[in-house]
């Protein structure tokens, strides 16, 4: 049988979620046996536990169906061998084969481009060598020490995420990073005067990272820093690498030490095992980490392959979204890693799941008569719980939470206070807060009544390592995906994004421009 691309209300299966009874009985459900049945091994030690949240075997069954009847896995193995998935702009989608191949060797125009994937990793463990050694140096003849990333959007969420989340259990295991790093995104001069009045200017390294050479912001903070460095007699071309893609104004350039390269198949929300997060994260981190990074997101990747969702955690999460989001009608989402590490994985999930499945219409440019991606937010825990859970447990739209957490920390440091650990406090906070956002609290004062049936779900492991980092970007990259197939749009362009980009030179052109937009930009001083 084809492969074919359906609404979410022209399946059997979807027109059953979209007619569901708009209730969940978590109350009632949740009992120790289901927590322990409800339960899913995933790659590199992450078990996915989805007994708070709002299904039973009868909706997994109806997920079932909806996962075959729209041939999820089918199109997720057509994506990895080189279809063309992203139709707006008639591009496959290939940041799977950064981290490995998961079907089949993929070509176009009769190029290997797993082979042209490694190539570039292979050139960005060489440099990085050279830079560790000393072979490299800055204008004035000294090792380099600090790599700064200049940036924005996927080209600074997703590799600033991994490095925090990342930096302390280098630290840990090896005693110290290879080079401090910091980023450079806003075009607010503030970000980047505060970054470079805090790093050694004579011993930093810059990446400039833009697939297309012509991003604004980029653009405008690289001259930032360039004009910085000559200020004080550095030689701003012998402190610069670029990322970009090899038909950019930026590639080869003499104004860089050496270029690094992705293509138009690899997204920018989507790039963190490319190029984009690997330079920045060899040169830190070591490439030996980044390996098993990519080690632990190859193997989720493969996990993903499986047609049975209670045996597929990314297909199940993204199943279950869609039952919370079309079923239920909840339309936020809440991220809630009980780890100061991910402090940022929150940010840059909210990027890859709003900016690919916030779309109102499907693959083909037609309008959608039902609800798509939801608005995701989050915070580490416990920071969060003096926070924004107030509304969590009392407000009155129900949020989905997906809490993740470790049995240990990354670093080990611990200290006994009132009888128990300050890990153990950290994961009974979780536990505790899992089962009364599910059941709540009867009480004869309204303001300490809990409704209770706030589902949740837990991607749990043992430690935060390179490889159960990758495996975790993999899981919700995957769960994104799938539900984009659901849905039925395109999850890899980014139209939305332009329009305002397109304003933005009108502005600074002082052209010919709406008169509310003129207005604004008096108001701001344009």
């Amino acid at each position: 049988m084809s492969l074919h691309y359906k609404n979410l209300d022209q399946t059997k299966a979807g027109k059953k979620v979209l007619k569901a009874v708009k209730s969940a009985k978590l109350r009632q459900l949740l009992t120790a046996e289901r927590v322990r049945n409800y339960q899913v091994q995933g790659a590199a030690g992450w078990q996915f536990y989805y007994g708070a949240r709002a299904v039973d075997d009868k909706i997994l069954e109806l997920l079932q169906n909806l996962s075959d009847e729209q041939q999820l896995v089918r199109k997720y193995r057509e994506l990895v061998n080189g279809e063309v998935m992203n139709t707006g702009e008639n591009r496959l989608v290939l940041h799977h084969l950064t981290r490995g191949v998961v079907d089949k060797p993929v070509r176009w125009s009769g190029k290997d481009l797993g082979a042209f994937y490694n190539d570039q990793w292979q050139k960005i463990k060489d440099f990085s060598d050279k830079v560790h050694k000393g072979e490299i140096k800055s204008s004035k003849g000294k090792k380099f020490t600090t790599v700064v990333q200049i940036g924005i959007g996927g080209s600074d969420l997703g590799p600033r995420a991994m490095f925090l989340a990342l930096e302390n259990w280098v630290k840990k295991e090896k005693g110290s990073l290879l080079m401090d790093a910091r980023f450079v995104s806003n075009v607010d001069p503030d970000d980047a005067s505060a970054v470079l009045s805090a790093v050694p200017l004579e011993t930093t390294l810059f990446i400039l990272v833009s697939k297309s050479g012509t991003t604004q912001e980029t653009l405008a903070n690289e001259n930032f820093v360039r004009e910085t460095l000559a200020k004080v007699g550095l030689e701003p071309n012998a402190h610069m690498v670029t990322v970009t893609s090899e038909t950019s104004p930026l590639a080869k350039s003499p104004r860089y030490l050496a270029s690094f390269f992705i293509d138009d198949f690899i997204g920018g929300r989507y790039s963190s095992t490319s190029a984009v997060g690997t330079a920045i994260l060899a040169l830190a981190l070591g490439k030996d980490v980044v390996e098993g990074f990519l080690k632990g997101a190859h193997a989720a990747d493969l996990s993903a392959l499986e047609p049975q969702i209670t045996q597929n955690p990314a297909l199940l999460d993204a199943l279950i979204g869609v039952w919370e989001r079309n079923g239920l009608g909840y339309p936020t989402t809440a991220v809630l890693p009980y780890s100061q590490a991910l402090s940022r994985f929150p940010a840059h999930l909210q990027q890859l799941d709003m900016e690919s499945n916030g779309k109102r219409v499907n693959r083909f440019g037609e309008s959608l008569n039902y609800s798509t991606g939801p608005i995701v937010f989050g915070e580490p825990g416990t920071n969060g719980q003096h926070s924004f859970y107030q509304l969590l447990h009392q407000g009155t739209d129900p949020v989905p939470l997906q809490f993740i957490g470790f049995h240990d920390s990354q670093r080990g440091d611990d200290v006994v206070s009132e009888g128990s650990t300050s890990q153990a406090k950290l994961n009974a906070n979780l536990a505790a807060q899992i089962v009364a956002f599910a059941k709540g609290q009867k009480h004869e004062d309204s303001n300490k009544s809990f409704p209770g049936n706030r589902p949740s779900s837990l991607l749990v492991n043992k430690r935060l390592t390179p490889e159960a980092l990758g495996a975790l970007l993999a899981h919700f990259e995957n769960k994104v995906m799938f539900q984009g197939f659901v849905w039925n749009i395109n999850s890899f362009d980014q139209e939305g994004v332009q329009l305002g980009k397109i304003l933005t030179k009108t502005v600074l052109a002082k052209g010919e421009m709406d008169p509310a937009l003129q207005a604004y930009a008096e108001i701001l001083g344009v």
